[in-house]
């Protein structure tokens, strides 16, 4: 899958697409915006849009604001992708890192001393703010408390994740969310692909975002499988009894998401509910503790399997 920084097109949000446009056209977009949606929604890939729109304006090559596409031949587009735009700073979290360090909020802070490139607007752009630690979460505070003039910070938000509230007070907030029916669209859209042809019906859920299907795609061609033969209880079994969590980081991220999925299901159609709420309230705890202490997550997977999918 195409990362955010890729996606040429915008799908399910041209909505707040031209609400944020239309906020900077009368000049009265803050320069602090958040936002803030589940992971696979859409967010970065909004703000690259928004971010080369306004790039673009008046310039050759430029936004298509009717179709929602940034053009391939525009010149920002090209120097954002190689990371040499001047009026352009990105904030992630790097491979392999647990946080957002406090040397990347240094650095850009930095880079927002400086002076803007021809009088343009310049933009900052942190993903997954929800990494920020606490010494970052404080120097970033600093900087968008009274930022310079004509310059912009984009923060990218998880909301299944808490980031500060000094932090979030002080942004716009955009709340990103897509129904399924727009999910199934963007996903169908950007894999040139029918989703229920790929699926098994059972395994599609409502909580799906695109970048859930598409990760779910792409993990089960990597390893040669065929999703739409498997329930979301065989698919859990081949997860666990093959250490799929382990081999593959989208798995590793999301496998507790569709546990989740597995014990909303099972809760909602079994007699016992308080007996089945009980052993959820247990295990979700369980599941808290073994990522606060980086614990391995084996025998919690084996606990699940023999009381719940085998049970």
């Amino acid at each position: 899958m195409n990362k955010p920084i890729d996606q040429t097109k915008l799908y399910g949000l041209s909505h707040i697409f031209n609400e944020i446009v239309d906020l900077f056209t009368s000049k009265k977009l803050p320069n602090k915006i958040l936002f803030s949606g589940s992971k696979g929604c859409g967010k970065a890939t909004l703000a690259y849009h928004f971010i080369n729109y306004v790039f673009s304006i008046n310039k050759e090559n430029s936004y298509n604001i009717k179709l929602n596409e940034i053009n391939t031949e525009n010149t920002s587009f090209k120097l954002i992708k190689n990371g040499s735009h001047p009026n352009f700073h990105l904030i992630d979290l790097m491979e392999d890192k647990k946080n957002i360090e406090i040397s990347q909020i240094r650095n850009m802070i930095n880079y927002a001393n400086k002076s803007s490139f021809n009088n343009e607007p310049r933009f900052v752009l942190i993903d997954n703010v929800e990494h920020l630690n606490a010494n970052s979460s404080n120097a970033l505070l600093k900087i968008i408390e009274e930022p310079n003039e004509n310059l912009f910070f984009i923060l990218v938000h998880n909301d299944l994740k808490k980031i500060i509230k000094t932090l979030k007070s002080r942004c716009l907030l955009f709340k990103i969310n897509l129904t399924f029916e727009q999910s199934i669209y963007a996903a169908n859209s950007l894999l040139n692909e029918n989703i229920y042809e790929l699926f098994n019906k059972d395994l599609i859920n409502f909580y799906f975002k695109p970048g859930d299907f598409i990760g779910l795609i792409n993990f089960a061609r990597e390893n040669k499988i065929k999703l739409h033969e498997y329930t979301l209880k065989t698919f859990l079994l081949l997860l666990i009894n093959e250490s799929h969590y382990k081999k593959n980081d989208f798995i590793k991220s999301n496998i507790f998401t569709l546990i989740e999925l597995y014990f909303l299901r099972i809760l909602y159609e079994s007699q016992q509910k308080n007996k089945i709420f009980a052993f959820y309230y247990k295990f979700i705890h369980k599941i808290n503790y073994t990522n606060k202490f980086n614990l391995d997550y084996e025998s919690l997977f084996m606990e699940f399997k023999s009381k719940v999918l085998n049970g």
